[in-house]
């Protein structure tokens, strides 16, 4: 019986016409998997929008009205904590086919129902799609893209997310034109703004189908030559042969891998770093502006509408700056980005703080928190997703991307219950929580987490297991 290792020895042998690599399908690559971001931004803001039309018309209490909001983050759980491990085992590509689908059905369905339990049912559908992809898209682009532009395409996704935010808001402002919440519209606009996600749904399912798998899986499971032709169309031959002989011998130190793995050295020492990134990619505390920030500037600018223009302002701010991140990631590092973002987030949120308990003019907060939105979304936004999939080898790379977005699930869903009641009994002392905070993330980005830009992901691994050889030879 020939061996996976025999296989890729096979292939090396073999003469090839030597071929130049295309950035262009790289990167069509990114975008097509990156999509999944752009659903998950649409889906997780598109209720906000429908929920002012729905209170009315339901008749919903603020319990029932909190759980349609929040049910997403059931299904998303649930499919991060098994993407990991089913893709692990069939491959990326058809678990991120399940979650489009997913994403299409609980578009229409959605936009179908006449009743809250049936559309929170259709909620958590949509969050089995986001929690299917999420983590998942970024590890597929991760493991197609060549070392020396892999921050910039693996932040595809973070981008199309902000994108998505920004295009929903829009597209809620447009439909809201068109009657208000007591018109006879009103009927229609919240299917209208649930209901249009599955068009970018459909765009990414049938992407998906036409798309390869990932290369590195496929030589994982002994399908070396279907591997070998996408890193080659990626990178070019003499990129794909280099390739070839660093995944060779991960695939030699990883043959009788196991998830029990991740927690015994070198591993559990990623795993440690993976844990720490999600946590604080929400415990920076982005998201107590994002989720709140039209409640937050009611109270400055009361009256009219001017607090929602202050959120799509700031809304502006993250997209614009979540360019700037893509542009320096692979020019300047991960770590820098991180450290300049978290220390930046800090003084700002300290400042937005001050600002509020000392009720500077409403214009001077705006600021403050534009300003903190501008340092997370270049720094702590982008960088944690990318290098949540680059830290583990490819034989575990599903499963422990998985259980590492499960806690930053779990983070977000902790900064979206208790931001309130900390905002109703601290007030503006609530930024200075999340600036200590900040702060903390600082010190950890500063002694804990690895440079990994211009690495290979196998030369990644091989860090992991000489830290851990120096570590048992200084005990020694």
């Amino acid at each position: 019986m020939t061996s996976k290792t025999e296989h890729l020895e096979v292939e090396v042998e073999q003469p090839r016409t030597k071929r130049q690599g295309s950035m262009k399908y790289v990167a069509i690559l990114a975008f097509s998997a990156g999509l999944a971001g752009l659903l998950y931004g649409y889906d997780t803001v598109s209720i906000s929008g429908a929920i002012t039309y729905l209170t009315p018309l339901w008749h919903l209490s603020a319990t029932i009205e909190g759980l349609i909001i929040s049910s997403i983050m059931i299904g998303g759980v649930i499919g991060v904590g098994v993407s990991g491990f089913i893709s692990d085992r069939i491959g990326r590509r058809p678990v991120l086919i399940l979650g489009a689908a997913c994403f299409f059905v609980a578009a229409l369905w959605s936009a179908a129902v006449n009743d809250p339990t049936s559309l929170i049912w259709a909620r958590i559908i949509g969050g089995l799609g986001i929690g299917l992809t999420s983590s998942l898209s970024i590890t597929y682009i991760t493991e197609c893209a060549p070392a020396k532009y892999r921050g910039t395409l693996s932040s595809m996704y973070q981008l199309l997310t902000i994108l998505g935010i920004f295009l929903t808001n829009l597209i809620n402002f447009w439909i809201s034109g068109f009657g208000g919440i007591h018109s006879d519209f009103a009927n229609k606009a919240w299917r209208l703004m649930l209901g249009i996600g599955a068009a970018p749904a459909l765009i990414l399912l049938i992407a998906l189908l036409v798309m390869p798998e990932s290369p590195r899986f496929l030589m994982q499971v002994g399908k070396t030559e279907k591997g070998y032709a996408i890193l080659e169309r990626i990178g070019g031959t003499d990129s794909a042969d280099r390739e070839l002989v660093e995944i060779k011998a991960s695939i030699e130190d990883n043959a009788k891998g196991s998830i029990k793995d991740l927690f015994r050295q070198p591993l559990s020492y990623a795993l440690m770093i993976g844990i720490f990134l999600a946590l604080f990619n929400q415990w920076v505390g982005q998201n107590a502006i994002s989720y709140y920030g039209p409640t937050i500037f009611a109270d400055i600018f009361p009256g009219g509408n001017t607090a929602f223009l202050c959120a799509t302002i700031i809304g502006l701010v993250e997209l614009i700056f979540t360019f700037v991140g893509m542009y320096f990631i692979d020019r300047i590092g991960r770590k820098p980005l991180m450290l300049s973002g978290a220390l930046g987030m800090g003084v700002f949120y300290a400042l937005m703080g001050i600002s509020m308990m000392a009720k500077w003019p409403g214009i001077t907060t705006l600021i403050f928190a534009c300003l903190v939105i501008a340092f997370f979304a270049y720094s702590m936004g982008p960088v944690t997703w990318v290098m949540i999939s680059e830290l583990f080898p490819t034989y575990m790379r599903g499963r422990a991307s998985g259980i590492c977005t499960v806690f930053l699930w779990g983070a977000n869903f902790l900064v979206a219950q208790f931001t309130p009641v900390m905002f109703s009994y601290w007030g503006g002392g609530t930024f200075i929580f999340w600036a200590v905070m900040d702060f903390i993330a600082f010190i950890g980005v500063k002694f804990l987490v690895p440079e990994t830009k211009g690495r290979t992901l196998e030369e990644i691994q091989s860090f992991w297991v000489k830290k851990s050889s120096d570590k048992h030879n200084l005990a020694a």
